[in-house]
């Protein structure tokens, strides 16, 4: 409990740091009190299992490796190139066996703006797979290609796990802090890695079989609907 709360004021002091980047006057200076070390690099969130790279993501055919755990990781290349793995659950109050999995792979062009704000543009052939074991569809992989803009972030040291890298969202809410991997990119080719066609924002091709998710990616939604239950248990207590 007492973790609980240390860990929610934690990040509500970072989205305060996120908000004051907004009312700045002038332009942000990347210099060290703003970053311990500069972006480019390899960053990955908990266990560190997500990674971007070759290992996670087979764009030519729409298909991915599933990690042993879920976490996001975002890479950054010094000419202007990003990439990022998702592989993650969102849990259902209502529902607590309607589990969503959602694993996701997109790469494209990034700037860091002046305000201290980084926007990121997708090539095209962005993709992701979810399942909902409580929708019509339960499990299908879907275009994934949308702009995606962070109103501020931050460079820390971690005395034990070196550099951690804090984004905020559009909205000022934090995404989970990263640790650095590798100061060099894991990422791969900077170009488009299948045909698409207007690069449209949705195109679901519907699968099905429990092993087309693979057998961590199954294990996970009964462990996070296990989860679910208990806290809901332990409520009702």
């Amino acid at each position: 409990m007492i973790l609980t709360s240390l860990l929610t004021v934690v990040l509500a002091s970072l989205a305060r740091i996120a908000a004051a980047q907004d009312d700045t006057q002038g332009d942000i200076i990347y210099n060290s009190v703003h970053n311990a070390t500069v972006i480019t690099g390899t960053w990955s969130t908990g266990s560190k299992a997500v990674l971007t790279g070759p290992g996670f993501a087979n764009p030519g055919n729409m298909s991915f490796n599933y990690p042993k755990t879920t976490g996001v990781s975002y890479s950054f290349s010094d000419d202007g190139f990003y990439e990022i793995s998702r592989y993650r659950f969102n849990s259902n109050g209502a529902e607590p066996t309607c589990i969503t999995g959602v694993i996701g792979w997109v790469h494209g062009t990034f700037s860091l703006n002046s305000n201290g704000s980084i926007t990121m543009v997708p090539m095209g052939d962005g993709y992701q797979q979810i399942q909902d074991p409580c929708a019509p569809i339960s499990n299908f992989i879907e275009v994934y290609n949308f702009t995606e803009y962070y109103k501020g972030w931050r460079i820390f040291t971690d005395p034990t796990a070196g550099f951690k890298l804090h984004l905020f969202q559009f909205d000022g809410s934090p995404v989970a802090p990263m640790f650095q991997i590798s100061t060099t990119p894991e990422m791969l080719p900077t170009r488009l890695l299948r045909n698409v066609t207007g690069a449209p924002t949705v195109a679901r091709r519907s699968l099905s079989g429990a092993e087309a998710l693979g057998p961590h990616w199954a294990k996970g939604l009964w462990a996070a609907a296990g989860m679910v239950v208990m806290a809901t248990s332990s409520l009702m207590l």
